[in-house]
């Protein structure tokens, strides 16, 4: 990762942020691919098991749900086990499970399995996370974060290509099966190079706050999922969203007066971490929704196969692979507030050009977009990396983990389901089944428009980020060595 290899190998072996950086790519990557591949995979799952759409959905749900329970405890469970045990056990789970879904031969056992697989999925992330901001200095964060970036990028990217062609290709199993490998292979190089870090005083476990977290948490994702296809006013997805306001009244009110709270909200009043989270919710909600509406939007307007659909947005990993080699270089001279700022402005400014995309656009001008889209959402995503963790201690990193993790599944589930509401309002029939191609054309195009707002939202949030707070990741690697340590 540095060019004179001093961080590459020590005493003969791998160091530390190599080895965290391997498994931590190696681990989002499945998380994030398994997130977007399976629903490729939804209509074919439903013909095979002969149920409707609407129960098929819970193969989505019930993982979603796992993840909400599990995300915001894996701070404390890392820091009380060690980081190294908590992510292999957390790997190992995620693929068995994997294996497991991929054998089911019932759409009952399959929702099983993927609840079982959100235990280890929900783990992962936020221990990775907290793994990888304790072995790399501040100075370092930013080039780290170019390589960093390919599962962010990648993942999300190839699940509806990698979906398709082993759909057509082989079966639907193989859409679990892909995980297997690629799992195993990082267990066994943690087993080998991982080293272990545990907290020396992690606190009581936060059994409330685990509690209502869960509660909250599962019935804001419940409500999410559901409210665009039953519609907001139907009693389940009413229901779920009472429970998830008041649930998160409860919590906001237990965490704050509890000495070691499992979701330490306390960490919000860090300046700096407050406005990159908030930066990163905006930015999150509207990057997820364009990559839930292009790929339909191709296939139920323009007609494209589920193939030629995510072959069309795939450029978008393009886009952020080469900007990010950019960005990173950016970064030190000139901080994370004007390179979010300007990712911003680019995010928006892509999708109301995507809004744009008609019946007689040619896909390359999708490719196009979704390349320019991609390069700006780098800006993004790699200040938010080296900037987010700038002022927290190595003793709160486990919690700030699992907070930033919590916000930034909340918020991707938050953009996709307002766009989806937004065409189950103004989309006509049954996902436009039997409308005029004009109709259809102008219901995804507002949807885009929304999407291009919730990013305009963020360019705000971004303004009050303050570079001086981020001073400790700006340094260069030879300014850093010859300058003494800041401490948080």
């Amino acid at each position: 990762m540095c060019a004179d290899g001093e961080h590459v190998r020590r005493e003969g072996r791998l160091s530390e942020p190599v080895v965290v950086a391997i498994v931590y790519v190696a681990a989002l990557f499945v998380s994030i691919l398994d997130t977007t591949i399976i629903n490729v995979a939804l209509p074919t799952l439903a013909a095979d098991f002969k149920v409707p759409t609407a129960s098929i959905e819970w193969v989505v749900t019930g993982y979603l749900l796992s993840l909400a329970v599990w995300i915001p405890a894996s701070g404390w469970i890392g820091d009380r086990f060690g980081t190294k045990r908590v992510m292999l056990i957390a790997l190992a789970i995620f693929t068995a499970s994997s294996l497991l879904c991929g054998l089911s031969t019932s759409l009952p056992q399959l929702i099983t399995f993927r609840i079982v697989q959100g235990v280890g999925g929900g783990m992962l992330t936020p221990v990775g996370l907290a793994m990888l901001f304790r072995a790399f200095p501040p100075e370092q964060r930013a080039a780290a974060s170019k390589v960093l970036i390919i599962p962010t990028a990648i993942a999300p990217a190839s699940g509806p290509v990698i979906g398709g062609l082993l759909i057509d290709k082989l079966s639907w199993h193989w859409v679990f099966f892909v995980n297997v490998p690629l799992g195993v292979g990082a267990f066994v190089f943690g087993v080998v190079f991982l080293r272990e870090h545990r907290e020396p005083r992690p606190g009581r476990f936060d059994l409330p706050g685990f509690v209502l977290s869960a509660i909250a948490l599962s019935a804001l994702l419940l409500a999410l999922s559901e409210g665009p296809q039953r519609g907001w006013g139907s009693p389940v997805v009413a229901g779920a969203a009472v429970t998830a306001i008041l649930g998160a009244i409860v919590l906001v009110r237990v965490e704050l007066t509890t000495p070691e709270p499992m979701l330490n909200l306390r960490l919000l009043r860090n300046r700096m971490f407050r406005s990159t989270n908030t930066v990163s919710a905006f930015s999150t909600a509207s990057f997820l929704a364009v990559l839930f509406i292009m790929p339909t939007y191709l296939q139920v307007v323009k007609g494209a196969s589920a193939l030629a659909a995510g072959l069309a947005t795939f450029p978008e990993a393009l886009g952020v692979l080469c900007s990010s080699q950019l960005v990173g270089r950016l970064y030190p001279g000139i901080g994370p507030r004007r390179l979010m700022i300007a990712g911003l402005i680019g995010m928006s400014s892509c999708m109301v050009l995507l809004s744009r995309v008609d019946l007689s656009t040619s896909l390359w001008v999708v490719r196009v977009l979704m390349f320019m889209l991609g390069s700006s959402f780098a800006f993004m995503i790699i200040s938010l990396q080296a900037a987010s963790f700038a002022t927290i201690s190595p003793a709160d990193t486990g919690r700030a983990a699992a907070l930033f993790s919590t916000q930034r599944q909340m918020c991707a589930a938050i953009g996709v389901a307002i766009v989806a509401t937004y065409l189950a309002a103004f989309l006509p029939g049954d996902e436009g089944e039997g409308a005029a191609p004009i109709d259809q054309v102008s219901a995804f195009q507002g949807a885009l428009l929304v999407a291009a707002a919730i990013a305009a939202c963020g360019i705000s949030a971004a303004w009050h980020v303050r570079d001086t707070d981020a001073i400790g990741t700006m340094r260069r690697r030879d300014d850093a060595r010859t300058a003494a340590p800041v401490v948080h």
